[in-house]
């Protein structure tokens, strides 16, 4: 039986990440993979896969749409879905296969096989070929992600009604999607296949798109969208999805209660994650899941047994790789007797739609219900010099600040690379910069960040330059 400082069951970017870290610290570190890859749903079938097919899509989208207006001429463009989806594979294979090179490189053992309890210093791996292996631990750390989410009437028969993991490997473009749910996944993959001349048909329960986001944002996006042949039905809720051999019919009440359905040739259900704990057989360590399946942890990330933590999909808060990948070092140093810190309000949530959607910090939602007193600066995209050089015009950046003392409470955009733009938001935010600290910071021109620096000037006293 062999014996480590720490193991880590799952290999997503929280669990690996974790892995690399305990190295660091000089602790001898086993990590579990129940698949033959590392990396978790985010390299394998989540954000690494879906972005190479959102690059594909696009490159594909400007070539059909935008590129005759910059003076590139070309006689006939297709979209090869079957080297789009190898290309992906590549990026995917290339991506895990440098996981392994870093578990190599920091000396960690892998595992792979099915983990499990066998008590809360114990855990048993169950190989592929029918043997077991048993780790006896110091601290254990549970990194198990999540999975897709459904409800009653709506579940995936993996054929035509799908979730994201078959979306990223059809094997046709359809000629009709419908997308049950309007947040990120759906949005991103109806994105994918509406470039590649897919009509999409989005049916979402709640009033706007991006529900959990700033309201702003979601009407932005829905009239982005809309301009790419997106069709929209809020506040509609789903009673069932049937297939029928070659095509599929979603039924639905609308907000008048009435009855509708709707047809396509796929129905991508999108309705987020939940927490995967199945298999573990935490009862053995003394643990349990709550109601909505995750692992309940205390401020230290710590279980109910002291010597087992838990991190990223399988607890609460958002599911993000990066907030999974942050959890991974503080656990990790925790163990290694350090005295790390997140700040969960500081973790920034994107959407790889385009144009991109990027946020970090609170909602103008959350700042009324909280009764803050707060202003706010906004700045049109389309009054960026770079923005109409790109021929990339739609969005909006929103700054919201204190109103008393003008510190940054939180920054919102929908613009053309918003998803490496809010960076400097967050940055600003972490060392708690001031709207008008933003302002006079000088931007350079021409550059899609000077509609930061605009917003700040309009969150301090209305004072936008170009607008």
């Amino acid at each position: 039986m062999s014996s480590y400082d720490v193991t880590i069951i799952g290999s997503g970017p929280g669990g690996y990440v974790a892995a690399i870290r305990c190295s660091q610290l000089g602790l001898k570190t086993a990590i579990i993979e129940k698949y033959d890859t590392l990396g978790g749903t985010c390299l394998n079938v989540g954000c690494i896969p879906s972005k190479a097919l959102l690059d594909s899509s696009e490159h594909y989208h400007n070539a059909v749409n935008n590129f005759e207006e910059h003076g590139i001429e070309t006689k006939s463009v297709k979209a090869n879905i079957t080297q789009m989806i190898k290309r992906k594979n590549d990026v995917v294979s290339q991506t895990c296969a440098g996981v392994k090179f870093l578990m190599d490189k920091n000396k960690i053992d892998v595992y792979n096989g099915l983990g499990s309890f066998i008590d809360k210093n114990t855990v048993k791996v169950q190989h592929k070929d029918g043997t077991d292996t048993s780790l006896t631990s110091k601290n254990i750390i549970i990194a198990t992600g999540s999975k897709p989410n459904f409800f009653p009437g709506m579940e995936p028969d993996k054929k035509r009604i799908i979730t994201s993991t078959e979306a990223l490997n059809l094997s046709e473009i359809p000629k009709k999607m419908l997308v049950i749910g309007g947040g990120v996944i759906g949005l991103e993959l109806g994105s994918v296949y509406g470039r590649l001349g897919t009509q999409i048909e989005v049916v979402e329960f709640a009033s706007t798109i991006l529900p959990t986001m700033d309201s702003s944002l979601g009407k932005e996006l829905t009239r982005a969208l809309k301009k790419e042949g997106f069709k929209f039905n809020l506040e509609h809720r789903v009673q069932r999805v049937e297939n029928k051999g070659k095509s599929v019919v979603l039924t639905a009440l609308n907000k008048k209660g009435e009855e509708v359905t709707f047809e396509g040739d796929y129905c991508l259900v999108a309705v987020g994650r939940k927490a995967f704990t199945e298999g573990l057989n935490l009862e053995a360590a003394g643990i349990s899941a709550n109601s909505r399946g995750q692992i309940e942890v205390n401020d230290h990330l710590q279980t109910s047994a002291t010597n087992i933590y838990a991190i990223g999909d399988v607890v609460r808060g958002t599911m993000l790789a990066h907030k999974a990948e942050e959890e991974g070092v503080y656990v990790a140093e925790i163990i290694g007797g350090q005295k790390p810190h997140i700040n969960y309000n500081l973790i920034p949530g994107v959407v790889y739609t385009w144009p991109e959607v990027a946020a970090v910090g609170k909602t103008e939602e959350e700042l009324k219900a909280a009764g803050v007193e707060y202003k706010v600066g906004s700045f049109p995209i389309k009054a960026l010099g770079r923005a109409r050089a790109s021929m990339d015009t739609a969005g909006l950046i929103k700054v919201l600040a204190d109103k008393i003392t003008d510190e940054v409470l939180g920054v919102h955009m929908i613009a053309p690379r918003a998803a490496d733009l809010i960076m400097e938001a967050v940055v600003a935010m972490e060392y708690r910069a001031s709207a008008e600290d933003i302002a006079r910071i000088c931007h350079p021109h021409p550059t899609y960040s000077e509609a930061i620096k605009e917003a700040a000037l309009d969150a301090t006293e209305a004072r936008a330059l170009h607008v």
